[in-house]
């Protein structure tokens, strides 16, 4: 796996190095940078080797056009002398309550499609009723809060084997899982991926049985067997927009759709 920008430079060389690393995995070059930022090539050279220290907001500008993750956004900052600029305010605290309210009925107006709010490490912060009565029959033991969103579909003993298309859906996952290792510095999260990637797999697990009527997917479909019946789904993600708090950036609403007519039916009727 790739490391993000921020592991493989130490903070003590200072943020040339770090905007450096973050330049070259966006794989843009430092005159496009400039050009970005309105700044100049030999501005943007001289700050990434040391010969000058950027301005708070060159920091936060360069950090934009690179799309550097808010989080880092923080780390670049400090490794510039400045302190940092986003708070990071637990989910519970009463600041948030208009998001924690605004959630509830976001999720709420999906049923009965399954819909599931997850932070930075696909911990479970809010869910509906259909992710509930997805995940029908999974051991006590995997539901102990706090409960997570890929253990839950990939352990052996959780969604796995119900899922018709597990190397499919196993392998989308954990590629999701990879682009997320490289964008953020998080060990919670890379322990996460071992853990899961060392998963045993079902002999049994393959692709999934093409339906009786051939239906054409607009996307990877999560096929899973339901109280007898074979259900699609697609996963849509959604984020805040322009958010100011790092708790706040790193939540992501999902919601499975469903990915054909029959399953779009039986879930009118699964939570009545």
């Amino acid at each position: 796996m790739t490391a993000a920008p921020s592991e493989t430079v130490s903070r003590t060389e200072g943020v040339g190095p770090l905007l450096r690393a973050w330049r070259q995995r966006r794989r843009v070059s430092q005159l496009e940078l400039a050009l970005r930022a309105d700044s100049s090539a030999r501005h943007i050279s001289f700050v990434e080797t040391g010969r000058s220290r950027p301005s708070e907001e060159m920091v936060l500008r360069l950090a934009e056009h690179l799309d550097v993750p808010m989080r880092e956004r923080n780390a670049l900052l400090l490794a510039a002398g400045y302190a940092p600029r986003y708070p990071e305010t637990p989910l519970d605290d009463p600041a948030l309550e208009v998001v924690r309210t605004g959630i509830d009925r976001l999720i709420g107006g999906f049923e009965p499609y399954p819909a599931l709010v997850v932070d930075a490490a696909y911990d479970v912060v809010a869910a509906n009723r259909g992710v509930l009565a997805l995940f029908e029959g999974v051991p006590e033991s995997l539901l102990t809060p706090p409960l997570n969103a890929v253990r839950l579909t990939l352990h052996p003993r959780g969604l796995a084997p119900r899922i018709r298309n597990l190397r499919e859906w196993r392998g989308h996952l954990l590629e999701q899982m990879r682009r997320n290792i490289a964008l953020r510095r998080s060990d919670r999260l890379r322990a996460l991926y071992d853990e899961v990637a060392a998963f045993p797999v079902p002999d049994t697990a393959g692709h999934a049985e093409e339906p009786a009527e051939p239906v054409a997917y607009f996307a990877l479909p999560m096929v899973v067997e339901h109280r007898g019946r074979t259900l699609s789904f697609v996963s849509s993600i959604a984020t805040f927009n322009t958010p100011m708090d790092v708790t706040v950036a790193e939540l992501a609403v999902e919601t499975l759709l469903p990915a054909d007519p029959a399953t779009a039916a039986y879930l009118q009727t699964w939570l009545g």
